[in-house]
C-alpha cells in the first residue's frame, strides 16, 4: 500500500511538470525583450530554450504572435512588431523562423514554426515587438526552467514603496517598505542580496533622482511585528535601468514560513526628491523651482517631466538629434532635471521642433552620468534637421494632483466646468471657480493638472455643462496663472475670501484639454534682413489709419504730411504639433471694408519699438486678417487659404509670411528721436490661442536710428540665448508680454 502510494505521488509530480508544456508537447520556453530600448516595454524578442538565449527570425512574423509574446511576458497586448532588428542584432542562435500564430497561444513555443533552432535567417532579420504599458491583472511571473535564471528579466505586475502608518500623510511618499505585485498579492522583497543600486532603480521608476541612506532601527523594529509574505526571488540591477523589468533576476529565496529571509528583513526604499517637489509642511510640496543656469531643459511638453530635449551650448540653446537615442540618454535627462527615470524615449519632434543648431548627435550615455553634457557623442556628425529632435518622457513621483480638480457636465472626459475641492465652514467640499480673469494660462494649468495634455480653450460660461448642482457654489476667485504652475492652487487667487460678483453656475469657469497644441515661432534672420525706412504721405494710410496701425500722432496730421515708417517682413511657422486656428469662428469674424478682409483675430501680434530700459517709445499691431499657408516643408500640403473667404490657419510645418509692402506691416516711428533701441515683436500676445510653448512668440533686435536710416542687427528669438546674454533685454526672460 505504500509503495501505490509513493508511485501515485510520483505520477501526480510527473503530470504537474508535463503540464507546464502545451497540449502539443511543445517545449517550455522563457521570453525578454532585449536591446537598444526607448521605453521599458518593447525590446527584440529573445527566447530561452535548453540553455541557451537566442533570437526570433521576423519571417511570416506578425501581430498576433506579438500579441503572444507580450501576454506571455504579463503584459495585455501588443501594440505593434518590427522587423529587420530594429532594436540591434542579437546574439547566439535564431531559435525560432517562420512562426505562425493565431493570438490566442499562452506561449510562443505553442505557435507553429520550423522547429526550435531550424532557421535560414540572419541576426540581421530579428524581430521587435512594442507591448502595452499595462500589466494584466493578477499576473503571476513564473520561471519554468531552472537554469534560466541567468539573463532571466524581472517580470511583475506592480512596485511600490509602502510608508510606515506615520508618513502615509506625506507627500510624495519618499521611503518605506519595498514591494512588488506578483499573482495578484502584494510581497516584499528579501534584503539579503540588495543593494543602492537596485534602490537607485525603484526611486527612479517612482519619480524620484536619487536614493539616500535611511535609519533602519525603526524599520527592524516594525519588521519583526508584522507578518511577512516574501517574493520569491532577488534582484539584480546594474543602477542604470530605467525599469524594475530591465533588470536581472537573482537567486531563487527559498521560502522557509518565518525563517525565509532568516539572515535579512524586508527591503526599505528611501528616496531624494527632485526640488519641484520637495515636501513642504505648509502645502505638501513647492513651487517650482528656477535653476539660475542649467544646462540642459525640456520644452514642447503638455505635463511636467516631459518635452523636447534642449542643451545649452556656447550661449546658445540648441536640440539633440534623435540618431541613436535611446532610454538610458534619456534617464540620464530626467535625472539631472530631478525626475525619476525615463519613461520613454522619443524621436521624429514628437514634442514639436526647436529652433537653432542640433548641438549633439549619436549620443551614448552609459546611464550615470550627472547630465547629459557628460555623455559622448559625435561633434563631426552633420546632417541632422529639427524633425528628428530628441524628447523624453520622465517619471514624476504621485502627488495626487489629480484628486482636488475635476471636470463636470462636459460631453468627453477632456471638457467640462472646473471644480476644485475647497475649504468652506471649516470642511472640504467641491465648488466652482470664479470665471472673472479667467483665459488661457489658467486654463493651461487646470489641463497639466488633471494629465489632459494642453488648454484647448478656456471658458467664462458654463451654462450648457450640467455639472453637480451640489458644487454650484464659487469655492475659488481672482486666478491668475502664469502658466507654468503644477496647480491651480499655486496661482495667484483670492484664498479664503472668496469675492465673485458674476457669482458661479453659468457663469463658473470651464475649459477644454488636447493633447496636442501649435507653436508659433517668428524667423528672426528675416526680420534682421528686411528692415528698412519709408516716409509715405497720410493721404495713402487711410486704410491704416482707420485699422489704428498708426501713432495717436497721425489723428491731428496733415494729409498731406508724411509719416515715417519702420517696414519689415515677418514669417511664422508652426512648429507644434497641431495646426494653429483663430480661437474666433468664422460666423465672428469682423469685415473691414476698407481692405475688402475679415479679421479672425482683432490682435494677432504686437510691434515695438523700446528704449534700452524696456519702456515703449512706439507700437503697432498687426491683426490676423489672413492667416494662411504661404509655403510648406516638403511633402506638407497647405490647408489654409483665404482667396474666396476660405479657412484661416496655419499648417503644422508651414509658415505664414506678412510681407513688408503690405498695410500695417510697420512701426510708426515718426516722433522717434535718434538713438539706441529694441525692436521687439509678439505674436499671440493676448495668448487668445494656446500654444505648446510661449517662451519663443517673442523676438527682439537692437536697433541705431539716426534720423535718417535705421540699423537692425542681434535678432534672436526668446529663450533661444542663455540668461547672461538675454538680461540686455528686459522681459525676455519672464515673457511678460502683456497684461490681460
Amino acid at each position: 500500500m505504500l509503495r501505490l502510494a509513493v508511485f501515485c505521488f510520483l505520477l501526480y509530480t510527473l503530470l504537474v511538470a508535463s503540464s507546464a508544456q502545451s497540449d502539443s508537447n511543445q517545449p517550455v520556453i522563457q521570453l525578454r525583450l532585449a536591446g537598444e530600448k526607448k521605453k521599458h516595454y518593447e525590446g527584440r524578442v529573445e527566447v530561452f530554450y535548453n540553455g541557451e538565449w537566442g533570437t526570433v527570425c521576423d519571417d511570416d512574423f506578425s501581430i498576433y504572435a506579438a500579441q503572444v509574446v507580450c501576454r506571455e511576458l504579463g503584459f495585455t497586448g501588443a501594440e505593434s512588431w518590427s522587423p529587420s532588428a530594429k532594436y540591434g542584432k542579437g546574439e547566439g542562435r535564431i531559435w525560432l523562423d517562420n512562426v505562425h500564430c493565431t493570438g490566442s497561444e499562452k506561449s510562443l513555443a505553442h505557435c507553429e514554426s520550423n522547429g526550435f533552432g531550424v532557421s535560414d535567417c540572419k541576426h540581421s532579420e530579428d524581430v521587435g515587438v512594442v507591448c502595452s504599458s499595462k500589466r494584466i491583472p493578477g499576473f503571476k511571473f513564473i520561471r519554468n526552467q531552472a537554469n534560466s535564471q541567468e539573463g532571466l528579466t524581472v517580470q511583475v505586475e506592480e512596485v511600490r514603496i509602502r510608508a510606515t502608518y506615520s508618513h502615509r500623510k506625506r507627500i510624495p511618499i519618499t521611503e518605506g517598505f519595498l514591494e512588488v505585485k506578483d499573482g495578484g498579492k502584494w510581497r516584499q522583497i528579501c534584503n539579503e542580496d540588495w543593494n543602492q543600486k537596485n534602490s537607485r532603480v525603484i526611486c527612479g521608476m517612482q519619480g524620484f533622482p536619487g536614493e539616500k541612506r535611511f535609519n533602519t532601527r525603526p524599520y527592524k523594529l516594525l519588521a519583526s511585528r508584522r507578518k511577512k509574505n516574501y517574493w520569491g526571488f532577488s534582484i539584480n540591477c546594474t543602477g542604470n535601468e530605467a525599469d524594475l523589468s530591465d533588470c536581472k533576476l537573482g537567486r531563487e529565496i527559498e521560502q522557509k514560513g518565518n525563517s525565509t529571509c532568516g539572515k535579512g528583513m524586508p527591503v526599505v526604499v528611501s528616496c531624494v526628491p527632485g526640488r519641484v517637489f520637495a515636501p513642504s509642511v505648509s502645502i505638501g510640496f513647492r513651487k517650482a523651482y528656477r535653476v539660475e543656469q542649467p544646462l540642459v531643459r525640456l520644452r514642447g511638453g503638455a505635463m511636467i517631466g516631459e518635452g523636447r530635449v534642449e542643451v545649452l551650448k556656447n550661449g546658445e540653446w540648441g536640440t539633440v538629434c534623435d540618431d541613436n537615442w535611446n532610454i538610458r540618454a534619456a534617464t540620464v535627462v530626467c535625472r539631472e532635471l530631478g525626475f525619476g527615470s525615463a519613461k520613454e524615449a522619443l524621436t521624429g519632434a514628437r514634442m514639436g521642433q526647436g529652433i537653432g543648431p542640433v548641438h549633439m548627435n549619436e549620443v551614448e550615455c552609459s546611464g550615470f552620468e550627472k547630465s547629459l553634457t557628460e555623455c559622448y557623442f559625435n561633434p563631426n556628425s552633420l546632417g541632422c534637421s529639427h524633425e528628428e529632435d530628441a524628447a523624453v518622457k520622465c517619471n514624476v513621483p504621485a502627488m495626487g494632483f489629480h484628486n482636488r480638480l475635476r471636470l463636470s457636465g462636459g460631453r468627453n472626459p477632456y471638457e467640462g466646468r472646473v471644480e476644485v475641492l475647497g475649504e468652506r465652514n471649516g470642511s472640504l467640499v467641491w465648488g466652482t471657480v470664479c470665471s472673472d480673469s479667467w483665459g488661457t494660462m489658467e486654463a493651461m494649468v487646470v489641463c497639466r493638472q488633471l494629465g489632459l495634455g494642453f488648454a484647448s480653450n478656456a471658458f467664462q460660461e458654463t451654462w450648457y455643462w450640467q455639472g453637480d448642482s451640489s458644487a454650484d457654489p464659487v469655492v475659488m476667485s481672482g486666478v491668475r496663472c502664469s502658466g507654468t504652475e503644477l496647480t491651480l492652487e499655486q496661482c495667484l487667487h483670492h484664498g479664503k475670501h472668496v469675492a465673485c460678483p458674476k457669482g458661479g453656475g453659468r457663469f463658473a469657469a470651464g475649459v477644454s484639454c488636447t493633447m496636442t497644441a501649435p507653436d508659433l515661432v517668428l524667423n528672426a534672420q528675416v526680420v534682421e534682413q528686411t528692415t528698412y525706412l519709408e516716409d509715405r504721405p497720410m493721404y495713402a494710410l487711410q486704410c491704416a489709419h482707420e485699422e489704428r496701425c498708426l501713432s495717436g500722432s497721425a489723428d491731428k496730421a496733415d494729409p498731406s504730411s508724411y509719416r515715417r515708417l519702420l517696414r519689415f517682413s515677418s514669417q511664422i511657422h508652426n512648429n507644434g504639433q497641431s495646426d494653429f486656428r483663430p480661437r474666433a469662428s468664422p460666423q465672428s469674424w469682423v469685415w473691414h471694408d476698407c481692405h475688402r478682409h475679415y479679421h479672425s483675430m482683432e490682435v494677432f501680434t504686437h510691434y515695438d519699438l523700446m528704449s534700452l530700459n524696456g519702456t515703449k517709445v512706439a507700437e503697432g499691431h498687426k491683426a490676423s486678417f489672413c492667416l494662411e499657408d504661404t509655403y510648406c516643408d516638403e511633402g506638407i500640403q497647405k490647408r489654409y487659404e483665404c482667396a474666396n473667404f476660405g479657412a484661416q490657419g496655419i499648417t503644422v510645418g508651414c509658415w505664414d509670411t506678412y510681407r513688408h509692402d503690405i498695410d500695417c506691416q510697420w512701426i510708426d516711428i515718426t516722433d522717434v528721436k535718434p538713438g539706441d533701441y529694441i525692436l521687439q515683436v509678439v505674436i499671440n500676445p493676448n495668448y487668445e490661442v494656446a500654444e505648446s510653448d510661449y517662451t519663443n512668440n517673442i523676438m527682439k533686435c537692437r536697433s541705431r536710428y539716426d534720423g535718417h536710416r535705421i540699423w537692425t542687427y542681434n535678432c534672436h528669438t526668446g529663450g533661444t540665448l542663455s540668461s547672461e546674454t538675454e538680461e540686455t533685454f528686459p522681459g525676455l526672460l519672464t515673457n511678460q508680454l502683456s497684461h490681460r
